[in-house]
């Protein structure tokens, strides 16, 4: 996610922040290739006939970036991104629960996850439940929920999220592992 460098970002944020629509635009065309990649590493793990691309979850979430107001607080790049995250989260939570709608919830399946929890992959988990469960662990622990929340869907590092959340790259790779054995626990039915 270090495509631009921070400083440059968050000079351009700084615009944005005082009302510069030029900077705005020149912020989504900077971010725009980069929450491109976030999606499709997103989408990638989701089922293979998923019915939203990439495009339409970034396209999304900017929408919702701006009608949120978000570029008015994000002080850098680093918060920017998370919130971006957040919002490409959401934005496949909805689309998820819209379809589950139509379905009345007849075909969840539980998953084990033992080792499969590293970034759910191909584990064909509903979103749903981990939006859910993600939720619960925000409740037990906020940190351990945002450190998976920028780890899973904003694809940052450990050094990234340590640097957003401004702690240790050791308390996030701490959080990083209780939050999955939480998550574990909570989506193999061990709930508890």
């Amino acid at each position: 996610m270090d495509t631009e460098p921070p400083r440059g970002l968050t000079l351009i944020l700084g615009r944005a922040r005082d009302g510069d629509e030029g900077a705005r635009d020149e912020l989504v065309a900077l971010v725009y290739d980069e929450l491109r990649r976030v999606a499709s590493r997103l989408m990638r793990r989701e089922r293979a006939d998923h019915t939203l691309s990439p495009t339409a979850v970034v396209h999304e979430a900017v929408i919702r970036l701006l009608g949120e107001s978000v570029l008015d607080k994000a002080a850098d790049r680093n918060f920017l991104f998370a919130a971006a995250a957040r919002a490409m989260r959401e934005v496949l939570i909805d689309h998820a629960r819209r379809r589950a709608a139509g379905r009345r919830g007849g075909n969840r399946r539980r998953v084990p996850l033992d080792a499969a929890v590293d970034y759910f992959e191909g584990q064909g988990l509903d979103v749903i439940a981990v939006h859910e469960a993600l939720d619960r662990l925000a409740e037990v622990d906020g940190r351990q929920a945002q450190v998976m929340t920028l780890r899973y869907f904003g694809g940052m590092t450990v050094s990234e999220v340590a640097a957003a959340l401004g702690v240790s790259t050791v308390t996030v790779e701490r959080d990083w592992r209780l939050a999955r054995a939480w998550l574990a626990g909570q989506l193999g039915g061990d709930e508890g």
